[in-house]
């Protein structure tokens, strides 16, 4: 099982815990703050091709996300939708949704945590999501949508 502290976590203390952190690798990835209505943690991943990754802490969780692309570049959306819903295990760790952003509706995958998991837990999480965000594209491919649309 998983440890956990004692403390939750906030968006302004796991940045200053991955900025400090040796379990991250030298170049790995940035982070930044964010701030709106709640701040949102910034990690760019450089070893993903400078990836956004948005994570955000609420209640007892926390919540990382990748947006992919806009769902009306999807060339078989109906079959490409189904096929998320049958095969969720295809990208472990991490869920696909759809979510809007300026008004249009843009394919999202993400994972939650507890707020009061390890640092390393998080670290892990980022580097998934990140690996399952690249997936993810090679999939997008095979409904027809062509990979340089993202």
């Amino acid at each position: 099982m998983d440890a956990v502290i004692e403390t939750a976590w906030t968006v302004p203390s796991i940045k200053a815990a991955l900025d400090a952190s040796e379990l991250v690798r030298e170049g790995e990835l940035t982070t930044r703050v964010l701030e709106g209505a709640e701040p949102v943690l910034l990690a760019t991943m450089h070893e993903y091709g400078d990836l956004p990754i948005y994570l955000s802490v609420g209640g007892a969780q926390i919540v990382c996300s990748v947006l992919l692309w806009p769902v009306t570049e999807q060339g078989d959306r109906h079959a490409f939708n189904e096929f998320l819903l049958k095969a969720q295990r295809i990208v472990p760790l991490s869920n696909f949704a759809i979510t809007s952003v300026n008004g249009e509706d843009v394919y999202e995958l993400m994972g939650e945590l507890s707020c009061k998991t390890t640092l390393q837990t998080i670290l892990i999480e980022l580097r998934t999501l990140a690996e399952n965000a690249i997936d993810a594209t090679a999939l997008r491919e095979s409904f027809g949508a062509p990979a340089d649309a993202a």
